[in-house]
C-alpha cells in the first residue's frame, strides 16, 4: 500500500530510439513510486533498481550519472528531467498503467485486464514493431508477466522468439530464490538475481 496518489497513465515502453531491439523484457506493471510517475518502465520502482544496476553492467541502459546521487523515487527522477537509455533491449510491463481500485493502492493486475483486448493488442503491436528491428526474445519477469506473454502468444504464435523467465525482481520474488537457506541477506538474493537476470537476456539473443 502506499500513501502517494497514483497517476494510472499508460507508460510506454522504454526502447532505443534507432538501432536494433534484441530482447524484450516484461515486467509486471508499473509502481506507484517508480514508473507511474517517472513514465519509464521500472525507472524509481523500488524492484527496478537492481534490474538497471544488472542492464548497465551489461552495456544494454545507460544512466544519467545523476541517478546515483538522487533517492531512488520515480517523481524525484521527472523533476530531475532524468532518463535511461535503452541499448539493444526494450523494457515493457504486462499491464501498462499502475493497477489501483481507489487511486491510492497499488494492486497487481487482474487477470480480466491481462486478456483485455486492449492490452492483448499494445503487447502484440509492440512485438511487432521490435520484431522489424530485429527482435530474437523475450525475458519475461515474474508470474504475471509470464502469463501476459502466454496470453498474447497463444492467439499469435511466434515460434522464432526465444523464451526465458527470471522470478520478478521485488523482494518477495528475491524471497523465492531461497531454498532452505537461512542467515542470506537481501543484498545477496539481489546479486543472485543479477546474475540470473544476465543470463537469461543474453540466452535470449541479446549482444552488445
Amino acid at each position: 500500500m502506499t500513501t502517494v496518489r497514483i497517476i494510472g497513465n499508460p507508460v510506454p515502453p522504454l526502447a532505443p530510439s534507432r538501432g536494433p531491439v534484441y530482447v524484450l523484457l516484461v515486467g509486471e506493471a508499473p509502481g506507484p513510486r517508480g514508473a507511474d510517475k517517472s513514465g519509464i518502465p521500472f525507472f524509481g520502482d523500488a524492484a527496478g533498481k537492481h534490474l538497471y544496476a544488472a542492464l548497465r553492467d551489461m552495456g544494454a541502459v545507460a544512466l544519467p550519472s545523476a541517478v546515483d546521487e538522487l533517492p531512488w523515487d520515480g517523481e524525484v527522477f521527472r523533476e530531475a528531467g532524468l532518463r535511461p537509455t535503452a541499448r539493444g533491449i526494450a523494457l515493457g510491463n504486462a499491464y501498462d498503467r499502475c493497477p489501483t481500485d481507489d487511486g491510492m493502492s497499488f494492486r497487481a493486475p487482474s487477470r480480466r485486464e491481462l486478456a483485455s483486448r486492449e492490452n492483448i493488442t499494445r503487447i502484440n503491436d509492440d512485438i511487432e514493431r521490435f520484431s522489424a528491428r530485429g527482435l530474437r526474445g523475450i525475458v519475461t519477469m515474474g508470474r504475471v508477466a509470464a502469463t501476459a506473454i502466454d496470453l498474447v502468444l497463444k492467439g499469435s504464435p511466434r515460434p522464432e522468439l526465444v523464451r526465458r523467465g527470471v522470478v520478478h525482481p521485488s523482494a518477495r520474488g528475491l524471497l523465492s530464490l531461497l531454498r532452505g537457506e537461512t542467515g542470506v541477506k537481501m543484498v545477496e538474493l539481489q546479486e543472485r538475481w543479477k546474475i540470473m537476470c544476465t543470463a537469461a537476456i543474453r540466452d535470449a539473443g541479446y549482444s552488445a
